[in-house]
């Protein structure tokens, strides 16, 4: 594992809009999935070499440090650009580390990852949970495992990722499915979106939360579009996305209103949140005037 240096840890957020979060923690650098369609590609984040991870050099202290200054304990995301749960995590526990400071300065956590060793801090998690909010969310796109293996050929299928909604709602915890990226003419027909949201909800998630669309922005999308053209060779997509969207940063499916809609019955239907603002509100009742805090 190489190590990068780091000046600080903890990014405070613009506003509470994802999921209540006021900071953000990127402990690594780069992604091990190889996801075609990963944002973080994107030229603006100047990550050279975005398929090969990296360490922060002395992660730990600095977070120690910074968690030690706060006034009032943070609410913590994880998993904006790097998931904090990369096979090099295994024997690193940066992650398992991180979050035994979380619980020890009573801050909460959110993390998002597609891989089931999140499982192995529902201890952590649980701790966490007695005094701040945590919310769990697993990144599943489709229930399609050969799709899934195209589409993001390094990460965990999607019937793992659900045995880890499955391990942590046993455990207690507030966990949830974020669909998204939905892609365009690949995983946007109703049957695939009703699909998740069903396995979500038998997997015993609170929430699921939906992009029906995807992104493109200099860097990432030439590298989406080449690489949907090698995944998927007979079926065009480079120019069809091309002559759809052009250079538009959003993206969305063609279907996107009728999704939502049926989406949103079977949510109804299965007792699912799918809101934003019911979600946080899920996750972060019985936490005192903390909640004054999220959504400012």
């Amino acid at each position: 594992m190489d190590y990068i240096p780091a000046k600080h840890i903890l990014v405070r957020n613009r506003s509470t809009a994802w999921f209540g979060t006021d900071h953000t923690m990127n402990l690594y650098r780069g992604c091990y999935h190889g996801c075609l369609y990963c944002d973080s590609r994107s030229d603006c984040y100047r990550i050279p070499d975005f398929d090969r991870v990296t360490a922060k050099a002395n992660a730990l202290p600095l977070l120690r440090d910074e968690l030690a200054r706060k006034v009032r304990p943070a609410f913590i995301g994880m998993g904006a650009m790097s998931d904090p749960y990369n096979p090099f995590e295994e024997a690193l526990l940066l992650t398992r580390h991180a979050l035994e400071l979380i619980d020890a300065y009573g801050c909460g956590a959110a993390a998002a990852t597609k891989s089931g060793l999140i499982l192995r801090d529902a201890d952590l998690y649980q701790s966490i949970q007695t005094h701040s909010p945590v919310i769990c969310k697993i990144t599943v796109t489709t229930a399609d495992g050969e799709l899934a293996a195209k589409i993001e050929p390094r990460a965990p299928s999607p019937a793992r990722r659900l045995k880890a909604v499955e391990g942590l709602a046993r455990a207690g915890i507030f966990c949830g499915v974020l669909l998204m990226p939905v892609l365009p003419f690949l995983e946007d027909r109703p049957e695939q979106v009703l699909e998740v949201v069903d396995r979500a909800a038998d997997a015993g998630a609170r929430f699921i939360y939906p992009g029906f669309g995807v992104t493109m922005r200099q860097g990432q999308r030439e590298y989406f579009l080449r690489q949907l053209d090698l995944a998927f060779p007979d079926q065009n997509l480079s120019q069809r996305y091309l002559a759809r969207y052009g250079s538009r940063y959003q993206c969305p499916s063609p279907r996107a209103r009728q999704l939502w809609e049926i989406f949103a019955r079977r949510c109804q239907d299965r007792g699912l949140l799918y809101r934003m603002p019911h979600i946080v509100s899920a996750a972060t009742r019985g936490y005192g005037d903390r909640q004054l805090s999220f959504f400012s």
